[in-house]
């Protein structure tokens, strides 16, 4: 071999070495760009979502009764979809939900997935993504009690309700007097011993409750005359991350994954 070709070959090889060491293959790049992207959303903890939830709120965030005692819900399969979708690793951080927007803002968790209603006074401090429930509100009573069949019958009555939630702002708006709960099992426990009139709810709360629980004793008396919507509700510095969220929801409704995790739960679609 000549001296010039050997020359040539040893550049050759040291340029390969050289490309090798500077990490700039595609594969590398790619992954750059992910981190990148990650880093754009703000996250509480880089490269993982990281969810309030109450874990409490049957069918949407709630412990399995398998024995694993697993955290699931249709909420929780939705976030849970939408964090695989965009490349990110996810983890749940369970809160009342009368302490859970203040986690929100404290920055304990990048989302809220946990049925939240939109609503003007919300949207005037968060942002939320397009709204993947659609469903109206209902007066729960004993199924006894025909003293109440509209809105306007709670004047002077007693709901019981999370004193963040939509639905105080219902009850108080229709005259009744609010008696502060946890969360919706705790209300429903308070109506069924007959220290409250009524409680307010979102109607498939009360539908999967009287599936999972018949003969429970309640009934519907009243629902909303339209539907609410319920979306991930996030602080308004997160702009990148809704827009990504959002992205990621359409994709999931074009490929029937909503649809699915909505069927499983609800035996119906229930995101639109």
């Amino acid at each position: 071999m000549s001296r010039r070709l050997i020359a040539v070959t040893a550049l050759v090889v040291a340029a390969a070495a050289l490309t090798a060491c500077s990490g700039s293959s595609t594969p590398a790049s790619t992954s750059s760009d992910e981190s990148s992207a990650s880093s754009d959303f703000g996250l509480a903890t880089e490269g993982t979502l990281t969810v309030g939830t109450e874990g409490t709120y049957r069918p949407f965030s709630f412990h399995d009764d398998n024995g694993a005692g697993e955290l699931t819900g249709y909420d929780v399969e939705i976030i849970e979809a939408v964090a695989d979708k965009l490349g990110l690793e996810i983890t749940f951080e369970e809160t009342q939900w009368d302490a859970i927007f203040a986690g929100l803002d404290a920055g304990r968790f990048d989302v809220i997935a946990n049925q939240v209603t939109i609503n003007d006074d919300r949207t005037a401090k968060y942002l939320f993504s397009t709204p993947y429930t659609v469903s109206p509100g209902v007066i729960v009573v004993a199924d006894d009690d025909d003293s109440i069949s509209s809105f306007a019958d709670l004047e002077g009555k007693t709901t019981a309700q999370s004193l963040t939630s939509n639905w105080k702002d219902l009850a108080e708006e229709s005259g009744a007097k609010v008696e502060g709960v946890e969360g919706w099992a705790q209300a429903v426990e308070l109506l069924r011993q007959g220290r409250v009139d009524a409680t307010i709810n979102d109607k498939l709360t009360f539908l999967d409750y009287e599936t999972t629980n018949s003969p429970t004793g309640l009934k519907i008396a009243a629902e909303t005359d339209e539907a609410g919507e319920q979306a991930f509700a996030f602080t308004k510095d997160k702009e990148s991350l809704v827009e990504a969220v959002d992205a990621a929801l359409e994709e999931l409704r074009a490929d029937g994954t909503i649809a699915e995790i909505s069927e499983k739960y609800f035996g119906e679609d229930v995101s639109q």
